[in-house]
Parts: C-alpha cells; structure tokens; sequence
C-alpha cells in the first residue's frame, strides 16, 4: 500500500504495451549482445591460433630475419588478445548492470545522444636519433644494431609497422606505414609505443630448426599445452564479467629467439590532429645500460588526420517541407551528407542518382533547433535580411 510521505513507484501492468515493448527490447538486446559476444570470441580464437603459429615459427627460425619477425608477430597477437579480452570484460560488465536495471531510457535509443565515430590515419612517423660525435663519426669497432618497430592501439584496434634496422648510420628512424584506424570515437586514444631488441650478428636457431622430428614434437606440444592454457584464461574472462578485475594475464609460450622491449611511447588524441607535420613528445622507458638501448632525442614527428564518418557517410534522409516566401511550402526530399544537406524532387530521384534540386551548405550561419523527436527546423540565412526555413519530418 502507497502512501503520500513514501517515494513513488512507477508500475508497469502485466501485458500492457509498455510492458511488451520493454520485453521486445530486452529480447532484442540480448540477441545484439549474443551476437557481439560471439564475434569478439571468434576474433580472440584467431589471434590464439596465430599466437601459436608464431610461437612455433620462432622455434623453428634457423635465419635471424626470420626469428625478428616471428617474435614481433608474437608480440602482436599477444596484445591484440588482451585488448580483446578487456573489451569482452567490459561487455559482460555492460550486460550485467542493464540486467539489474541500469537501462537506457526508452523515449530514444542510445545511438541518437551518441557522436558518430570515425576514421583516424597516422602516418610519416618519424623518431630522431641524438647519436654522440664519438659514435656518429667514427667507422671502426663494434656496429650497435637494434631491430625496432612500431605497435599503435586504439581500443581493440592493434597495428605494427614494418621492421628497421637502426644503428649509427641512421639520424631519424622513419617507418612508412600509412595506418588507419577504423573504430574511433571523439576522445579516442592512440597510444603510439616503440619496441626494440638488440641484433647479434652470431644468430644461434631455435631448438626447432635442430631437426624435423624435434620440430613435430614441439608443435604437438605447443598445440595442446599452449592452446589448452590459453582457452582456460578466455574462460575465465567471461565468466569474471561482472567483476571490476583486470583480463588475466595470458600464459607466456616457451620460445627461444629475440625478445622486443618497450623503448618509448607516447599516447595522441584528437588534439594531436592537424593538417600539418607536427612533433610530439616521447616518453622514453629504458636506461642507458639497457642492451636494446638507442639514444633518442625525445620526440616523435608524424601526420595525424581524422574525419569522422558523417562527412562520407549518409546521416540521415527523409520528407522536407521547404519555405521559401512566407506561408508558401514546398515538399521535396532531402539527404544530410558532410555539411550539406542535398534535396531532390523526390526519394526515387535521390535513388536514380537525378541531379538535385539545390544544396544548402549546413555552416555557421544556419541554425538548427529540434521540436519532436521527428522534426527538425534549420533557418538558413542568404545575405542579410532573407531567410530559408526548412522542416526535415522523419528526421
């Protein structure tokens, strides 16, 4: 029983159409979150499986070369597992509070308070060198090498750049990868991270380029151990969803060959981006003494260009009514792409591809105000005193 100095209670009858629509939904999104579940384990299962097939390949590198990229490879993987792992933790979090009631409201789907995402590209990364005179100049004694290369994440999204070899022949480490990120938000995080091992020029193979009998017998092995570990951790992850614990560390193969260590980073955002080369600060996490050691001179220079997807993209199209003289209006149909909204005499001409009727440029001058949930105004002003107001129904 109810009374006036309780806190009021929102019910909901049994079978009503509120009801109905809050169990559609629920259904709906727990069909979406299946889905997503299932496509993030499909991706973890592949990079376990390349996992392992680097980790063999490094046993087996009888050519330095080979050894450098199997073990960056299996660096790589192991990152793109974990990031995958913290995503699908923060997805089992995600479906536990909406669970408990921790709903969106249902007058407007998430998607409308969102911004759009977009594409993020870095490329012409380029890492100077501060060698001293003593090193630079001279041409005797022992060449220090290392193999360095580049790992950039943004959210699950994990790219490494080719191999350089860098000695003190070099004044800039330059990787010409033009990398592109798909899945970017506004506040995305690219972190930017250096990785180096020391070359020796008396490379020694693994224990499994030894023979092709050893070789199988450590592919047999690696196939079950490794795998079985590896799939007992993902376990583990999805069934600690609800918790606020870090992903479990992944069970470390055991190889031979070189072993890459992280020798500086630096984390970009959406400040960063500009049209323009442009030099950012390093952090360095290496000493000196460190045998993958270089002496960096504490920058990073690179091109960072983002364009969110609504500039390529179609956002939104539907029915307009367009007055251009007062109480005189016109329906015509229009289509928001980029900053202009491109109305045609009708939806089958947008679909034919007709030339349109106008285009009014979405700038500084229009101003836009919601009414309903479907209804837009946009007021375009031409000149100084005339005025366009358009209604965009469907909206």
């Amino acid at each position: 029983m109810f009374c006036r100095n309780q806190v009021s209670r929102t019910t909901v009858a049994r079978g009503s159409a509120l009801d109905l629509e809050i169990r559609r939904r629920g259904h709906f999104n727990t069909l979406t979150d299946t889905a997503q579940d299932g496509e993030v384990q499909r991706q973890i299962d592949r990079e376990v499986r390349m996992r392992e097939g680097a980790s063999k390949l490094l046993a087996a590198c009888s050519q330095r070369d080979q050894a450098l990229e199997a073990s960056k490879s299996l660096l790589t993987c192991n990152t793109r597992i974990l990031a995958l792992l913290s995503q699908l933790q923060r997805m089992r979090e995600a479906q536990v509070l909406q669970r408990v009631g921790h709903r969106s409201c249902i007058g407007g789907s998430l998607d409308e308070r969102l911004p759009c995402m977009g594409h993020v590209a870095i490329s012409d990364l380029r890492i100077p060198l501060m060698w001293k005179d003593s090193e630079y100049f001279k041409s005797k004694g022992e060449l220090h090498r290392c193999a360095v290369f580049c790992l950039l994440q943004c959210g699950r999204e994990i790219y490494d750049t080719d191999l350089v070899m860098a000695d003190r022949t070099l004044t800039d480490i330059c990787f010409e990868d033009t990398i592109i990120l798909q899945e970017a938000s506004p506040c995305f995080e690219l972190r930017v991270e250096l990785y180096s091992t020391c070359v020796v020029e008396d490379f020694s193979p693994g224990p499994g380029a030894l023979g092709p009998r050893r070789h199988n017998r450590l592919s047999s092995s690696l196939g079950c151990t490794s795998g079985r570990r590896i799939r007992a951790a993902l376990e583990s992850a999805a069934c600690d969803g609800g918790g606020g614990s870090p992903p479990p560390l992944l069970p470390a193969l055991c190889t031979e060959g070189p072993k890459y260590h992280l020798l500086a980073h630096t984390t970009l955002t959406i400040a960063h981006v500009q049209d323009s080369f442009r030099t950012h600060d390093l952090s360095i996490s290496a000493t000196e003494d460190s045998a993958f050691w270089l002496p960096l001179y504490g920058s990073v220079c690179c091109r960072l260009a983002a364009q969110p997807l609504c500039m390529t993209q179609q956002v939104i199209s539907g029915r307009i009514k367009l007055e251009k003289e007062p109480e005189c209006w016109t329906d015509i149909y229009g289509v928001l792409k980029g900053t202009s909204l491109i109305c045609y005499h009708s939806q089958e001409g947008m679909v034919a591809q007709e030339e349109p009727l106008f285009t009014i440029d979405i700038n500084k001058v229009c101003y836009s105000c919601k009414h309903t949930r479907h209804v837009h105004t946009v007021i375009h002003t031409q000149g100084q005193n005339a005025e366009t107001e358009t209604h965009l129904h469907k909206y």
